[in-house]
């Protein structure tokens, strides 16, 4: 029987995944990621992606897909990850407003037979002006420590400062599932194939 894995505790990625009608299992491992300073942009996503899947290779059963993803934020052409504290969410996220940005989602399937699928999603984000109160509202609150660019787009800033998207806004939140589902279709995954 085949098997979806997501190698991702991300609660939005688990979400989006049950909302395409997939079946799937939640798989953890601890994986570095930190990447080649050469990278950029999409690059980064690309690889952190597959990074993360390299991990899982040898857990990987005949029949198995195995879904890894990451999303970075880029302000011209410098990465925006996770946070590592308050002061440095506040940094981010000053840093962003008034601005467009740049959201990447890199995605890699793997399957048990060896075959590697990598590709990533990019959507544009435009932020409107906020003041310092705002900022520092939203991250006491939601504390977007675990979110590339200390935000979601799907919290509260993304309530009030996003104002415009060029792109899918479900890359943004973690998982371009227009380009996913069609990659699980062409494995044996999807509504057609249950």
């Amino acid at each position: 029987m085949p098997r979806l894995l997501l190698a991702s505790n991300s609660p939005r990625r688990k979400q989006l995944l049950a909302d395409l009608g997939l079946t799937y299992e939640v798989r953890l491992k601890e994986v570095d990621e930190t990447y080649p300073e050469h990278l950029q942009r999409a690059e980064v996503a690309e690889y952190l992606a597959a990074h993360k899947a390299s991990a899982y290779r040898d857990d990987l059963q005949p029949g198995d897909v195995l879904l890894t993803a990451d999303t970075i934020v880029c302000l011209d052409e410098h990465v925006l990850n996770k946070p590592t504290d308050a002061d440095d969410a506040v940094r981010m996220l000053t840093q962003l407003q008034g601005r467009a940005h740049d959201v990447y989602t890199g995605v890699c399937l793997l399957t048990g037979e060896g075959q590697k699928v990598v590709f990533s999603d990019q959507t544009r984000v435009h932020f409107r002006s906020l003041t310092e109160a705002e900022i520092r509202f939203y991250v006491e609150k939601h504390k977007p420590f675990d979110k590339a660019g200390a935000y979601g787009a799907q919290d509260w800033i993304g309530l009030v400062a996003v104002t415009r998207l060029e792109g899918s806004y479900f890359t943004v939140m973690g998982l371009p599932v227009h380009r996913v589902y069609k990659e699980l279709e062409k494995l044996g995954f999807g509504v057609a194939a249950t």
